[in-house]
């Protein structure tokens, strides 16, 4: 292959009023080059105003994440021999542009926040000099969630946070199960509380968008109904005064 073909969307607020697709070619590609690579080499080679996010290269960032040919991928970890061209390459679906394949991650992060993703400790563990241990069964429960790179994949892939401006979304939601099941959270109850609402995990669909989205293979709709039978099972045992606030 003496070269690579790419169409890519391009969007200026400050010139543009809509979007557009530019054809660009890459000459002598190098062996294993990444859509990420070829991204570079535009820029240093043809168009250096071509906009887009990288860091670190490679897939542990969740930066680059795109639209190509159709498929929700990181460019740092997709090769361009593998892909039919001309490789189509846009932002993210479902997230407000800022220019060419920039997206607003600002309402995704806003989101995540909101769950709390950060272990709550104990009131008689805080200023406790010593690890907490847990054991390999406690940690294979909430291993692969661990591994999300909040590229905001699963995000854009869902159905719902596209229907719905106040959805959680699959990446806030599997982040609160990677905590409530981590055995050194004490943060249950009230995560729980702030998961029951019209707006989080019963809202969910079961579409498994969000699954075959992730870079990372982690079973997002596993979590969800997971903790959507914990609240229910809370909420029984609460109005049977077995479970107390």
């Amino acid at each position: 292959m003496s070269e690579v073909k790419f169409k890519i969307k391009r969007y200026n607020p400050d010139k543009e009023k809509k979007s557009y697709f530019q054809d660009f070619t890459l000459s002598n590609p190098v062996s294993g080059e990444t859509v990420l690579s070829a991204l570079l080499r535009i820029v240093e080679e043809q168009d250096g105003s071509l906009c887009f996010r990288y860091v670190c290269r490679a897939g542990i960032c969740g930066s680059d994440a795109l639209f190509i040919n159709g498929k929700r991928l990181l460019a740092c970890q997709t090769q361009t021999k593998i892909l039919k061209q001309p490789i189509v390459i846009e932002p993210l679906p479902g997230l407000p542009v800022i220019k060419d394949l920039v997206m607003d991650m600002d309402p995704f992060f806003e989101k995540y926040d909101a769950i709390e993703p950060y272990l709550i400790e104990p009131d008689d563990n805080i200023g406790v000099d010593e690890e907490r241990i847990q054991s390999k069964k406690e940690l294979d429960k909430i291993d692969l969630f661990t591994t999300c790179i909040l590229c905001g994949a699963c995000y854009s892939a869902c159905p719902i946070t596209w229907t719905s401006s106040e959805y959680l979304g699959p990446h806030a939601i599997g982040k609160a199960f990677r905590f409530y099941e981590d055995t050194r959270d004490a943060g249950g109850k009230r995560r729980l509380k702030l998961l029951d609402s019209e707006d989080s995990v019963f809202r969910c669909h079961t579409s498994f968008e969000c699954v075959e989205a992730c870079p990372k293979n982690i079973p997002l709709t596993e979590g969800i109904q997971s903790l959507k039978r914990s609240i229910m099972k809370y909420k029984i045992k609460k109005f049977l005064r077995i479970e107390r606030d």
